[in-house]
């Protein structure tokens, strides 16, 4: 269920604003983005796993909360991270 470290590494070396950037909001967002797709196969070959269904929510939660927070402060970024990866604006 979690990310292995090559993949992390990957979508941290992508979205990062400059070296050793793992805590800006568009790295967040693509690797909760990741997990979030993750689990969503996990959960359509298990359904009664409800456990992991409420980690679903929570992590969906988050990454609405944060990209709240990008969409007010930095919009530019937040329609280019939209794109990328293939998320919907409301």
């Amino acid at each position: 269920m979690a990310l292995d470290k090559a993949q992390k590494t990957q979508i941290v070396a992508k979205f990062a604003r400059k070296d050793n950037d793992t805590g800006s909001p568009e790295v967040q967002i693509a690797l909760l983005t990741t997990r979030i797709s993750e689990l969503t196969k996990h959960l359509q070959s298990n359904p009664k796993d409800f456990s992991s269904r409420l980690g679903l929510l929570k992590l969906v939660s988050r990454r609405k909360k944060l990209m709240k927070y990008l969409k007010a402060t930095k919009y530019e970024v937040y329609t280019n991270l939209i794109n990328e990866l293939n998320l919907k604006d409301r």
